[in-house]
């Protein structure tokens, strides 16, 4: 058994580890309101109604120090070893300050076997502490070492509004006087990586990691102590997931900024902006957005809850990273790369450990529906043509498939925008890859790309397909349009008639799919909706406010292709 306990012996939070479900004191200012509190003032240095806190089983009041703008939480708060067991609200300040947090937050205590989990009483999500962020607050990490964990049975439910967004960001990204986060402000470069780690949420649905019986069609899937580490996982900052709760729920969030995250914690894990691990589909994420990030943007491991409205900008790695038998929908995205950095829009793989199974272990995996089975509609991929010179980990490029995914992708583009393809490494800057099982996939009809735009001067990797014939690119033809480019393209539609695919200011809205021109014609494609992309001006649009980086005043350098 391996459990995360709040450390005894440390000032104020001696007891802390036997709480199991203590009160919490939550005291906002006379300009927050709450309607689960009396409304107190509070000010001065110290302790402070302004700040989160929570009452120990020794009846102490553990709280953060107000200094008249931030609050600061010690490690005696939480921290690594030192994980949060109750439920915690953690307010809006009304100066416009951060929760600063001198330690990692880790929500809930973690089980490796199914026996600790019994004794626990945790089974699913909503057995264990819930943190609440409320709409408006901003959360920031001070050393490149801690991050937050989400356990399972834990929830976290940061509801934010588009004029209210929640951010998660570094204290390097803070205006310590007293102003709103944002590059500039504080001492953090528009487009720096690694000031913390990032976000881990873990939950007890999916990952093939572990082994089942049973076969998602029949609705028996089972499994037992299945127990994978998640990202991370090391000593006191270990955590897993896993199970067989399909409708498990790690919570909601609405209107999230992650930034400036993928530091290498203790157990050289490069972090993602946020590792959904397990996630089940009661789990709501509904306008997302990671910024900045030196490993990938999101990475599903397993799970099959769903994303609607989700922006990344400058993921040095892969803006969305699949694994394990994720099999939930992501509807309206929009990935942009840096200029000079960002490996792939999409890196999707259907099994865990794949290069180590047997055709047979494969084959089983399929055959029981644990393996990626993605839904994404309405995709647009921005991809820079960064080469090995300046890469942080490999060229930019656009989708690559493999080791037995059953994507469906709907509607969608991917761009390469701007400058001429790379040609230092035998020009890698290609739209779209597909490998190993993945190709049979495809001919067997279970990997499908429907209504897609390709506009890379690389346009495939072009391997051969099992049937020793068929390239990516004579199967991928049938269902999509794609550009024929020499050098660098601008695909606005005020800029090259031969290629029109976006409205040419930010945030680059899809043209409608009837005024789209490829090589000089449209291409006749028929998607759901009127557009082929992450958003269109006949929608609203879904970016307005909240998103950082996209459009002025809210962002601290303007897109390099503009």
């Amino acid at each position: 058994m391996k459990r995360m306990y709040l450390v005894p012996g440390v000032l104020a939070v001696a007891a802390l580890a036997a709480c199991g479900g203590g009160d919490i004191n939550i005291q906002p200012s006379t300009n927050v309101s709450n309607s689960n509190n009396t409304t107190n003032s509070g000010g001065g240095s110290g302790p402070s109604a302004e700040c989160a806190s929570y009452t120990n089983s020794g009846g102490q009041t553990i709280a953060g120090t107000f200094d008249g703008t931030n609050c600061t939480y010690s490690p005696a708060f939480a921290d690594a070893g030192n994980n949060l067991t109750v439920d915690l609200t953690i307010p809006a300040l009304a100066s416009g300050g951060a929760h600063i947090f001198e330690g990692s937050l880790f929500v809930g205590e973690t089980f490796d076997t199914d026996a600790d989990l019994a004794a626990a009483g945790i089974a699913q999500g909503g057995d264990g502490p819930v943190l609440t962020i409320e709409a408006g607050a901003t959360l920031a990490w001070q050393s490149s070492q801690n991050f937050l964990i989400v356990n399972r049975g834990s929830q976290v439910f940061a509801v934010g509004r588009a004029d209210a967004p929640i951010t998660f960001t570094s204290t390097t990204d803070l205006d310590l006087t007293g102003q709103n986060p944002g590059p500039g402000n504080g001492t953090v470069g528009a487009t720096d990586v690694q000031q913390w780690g990032g976000i881990v949420i873990n939950g007890f649905s999916i990952t093939n990691r572990c082994a089942y019986t049973g076969s998602v069609a029949g609705g028996d899937l089972a499994t037992v102590d299945c127990h994978v580490d998640a990202e991370g996982a090391a000593g006191l900052d270990e955590s897993q997931y896993g199970g067989d709760v399909l409708d498990d729920s790690s919570g909601r969030l609405e209107y999230v900024v992650v930034k400036h995250t993928g530091a290498t914690v203790g157990n050289g894990d490069e972090l993602n902006g946020i590792s959904f691990s397990g996630v089940g589909s009661n789990t709501i994420v509904q306008n997302l957005q990671v910024y900045s990030t030196f490993d990938d943007g999101i990475e599903m491991f397993g799970g099959n809850f769903d994303i609607t409205n989700f922006v990344a900008l400058y993921v040095r790695d892969d803006s969305i990273d699949i694994d394990e038998g994720y099999s939930g929908t992501i509807t309206n995205a929009l990935v942009i790369q840096n200029e000079d950095d960002g490996n792939h829009c999409i890196e999707a793989d259907g099994i865990g450990g794949f290069s180590g199974l047997t055709s047979q272990a494969v084959e089983d995996i399929i055959a029981q529906g644990i393996n990626s089975r993605p839904t994404i509609n309405n995709l647009t991929c921005i991809i820079s043509p960064n080469g090995a010179i300046t890469a942080t980990h490999d060229p930019g490029a656009g989708w690559r498939l493999r080791e037995g995914i059953f994507p469906t992708i709907n509607d969608s583009q991917v761009i390469s925008f701007n400058s001429a393809a790379d040609t230092t490494v035998g020009n890698d800057n290609y739209c779209l890859r597909i490998d190993n099982r993945s190709q049979q996939a495809a001919l067997d009809g279970d990997l499908v790309l429907n209504n897609i735009v390709y506009a890379c001067e690389e346009q495939t990797r072009g391997q051969t397909f099992p049937d020793g014939t068929t390239t990516e690119l004579a199967f991928a033809s049938a269902t999509g349009a794609f550009a024929t480019l020499t050098g660098a393209s601008n695909p606005t539609a005020s800029a090259d008639t031969d290629l029109q695919l976006l409205e040419g200011a930010p945030p680059y809205f899809s043209i409608e799919a009837n005024a789209i021109s490829v090589d000089g014609a449209n291409p006749g494609l028929t998607p759901t909706t009127t557009y082929i992309g992450g958003i269109a001006l006949s929608i609203t649009d879904w970016t307005t406010d909240w998103t950082y980086g996209l459009q002025d005043p809210n962002r601290g350098v303007a897109l390099w292709f503009e």
